[in-house]
């Protein structure tokens, strides 16, 4: 199935379902999210791609109950069921998430929707800047899709976890998505330790995008990762803070033609585990 959808793409489908000539349903997800502004509520109020349904990252694509899995664990497959059905999902729809800061949260969606067995999910290239670009109007105010019948069922995209993240240099390449002065523990804004996995690479999400937040097309994505070790069949995985932008890194990797697993706890649950050693500097450790 393809990652990316086209603004005006998106538009045709939009338009053929409302004239009833669509072959299937296109759910629209608008995941605005960031650390600095987690409620992307307010800004989805003020303008959304017509009939977008809000997503909330921190309450539906996480289980803060899970104690010890990181900032943002995954939520239960029950958890995840009950947020797909209030989204309007049905079977054999399409999806399609986006955000307004290149997919970098919005890929959480992207990601957790395929982990659940959902056929058909797509991003929009370059979120909501090139829906805008192309011309194309925003609505306004709150949507309450009817309920879906969508049913999660985990365990279509690989997932590690942090004995998992200590082992894969071994063998493998682990990515570490954020900015490269995190990753050399030269600043942390918010978890307890500062530095990397030991032997991770540095590879942050932002250099996956072109100026206007699209993706990079995939010969060059392919170069990107060959430069720090991965091609097709190298076992690669990725993380980032708490999970989030690591999943952007496994889609921006899909596109490039690799298959790569997510550490889900990520920094913030390695971070918190004494135990677990810490590496600092530009080199992997």
């Amino acid at each position: 199935m393809p990652i990316l959808i086209s603004a005006d793409e998106l538009a045709r489908r939009l338009e053929e379902e409302r004239a009833g000539r669509a072959d299937s349903h296109t759910v629209v997800l608008d995941v605005r999210w960031s650390l600095a502004v987690p409620d992307g509520r307010p800004a989805f109020r003020a303008g959304h791609v017509p009939g977008a349904v809000y997503v909330d990252l921190d309450h539906e694509l996480a289980d803060h109950d899970a104690i010890g899995e990181g900032r943002h664990p995954l939520p239960s497959e029950g958890a995840f069921t009950a947020a797909m059905r209030r989204w309007g999902l049905h079977e054999g729809d399409t999806a399609v998430v986006m955000d307004d800061l290149g997919n970098q949260s919005a890929a959480r969606a992207w990601w957790l929707l395929r982990h659940a067995g959902f056929a058909d999910v797509r991003m929009i290239d370059g979120g909501l800047a090139a829906w805008v670009a192309a011309g194309r109007g925003l609505a306004t105010g709150d949507v309450a899709p009817e309920p879906g019948d969508a049913t999660a069922h985990f365990g279509a995209m690989p997932v590690i976890d942090a004995d998992g993240a200590a082992e894969l240099p071994a063998h493998g390449v682990l990515l570490d998505a954020r900015a490269a002065e995190r990753y050399r523990g030269e600043v942390e804004p918010i978890d307890p330790r500062a530095g990397h996995v030991p032997g991770a690479r540095s590879l942050p999400t932002a250099g996956n995008l072109d100026a206007d937040g699209r993706f990079l097309p995939p010969a060059v994505l392919r170069a990107r990762f060959a430069e720090v070790g991965i091609v097709t069949g190298t076992p690669a995985a990725a993380y980032c803070g708490s999970g989030v932008t690591a999943a952007h890194e496994v889609a921006a990797l899909a596109l490039a033609g690799v298959d790569a697993a997510l550490y889900a706890g990520s920094w913030s649950q390695w971070s918190n585990q004494d135990e677990r050693p810490v590496a600092t500097g530009a080199e992997p450790g």
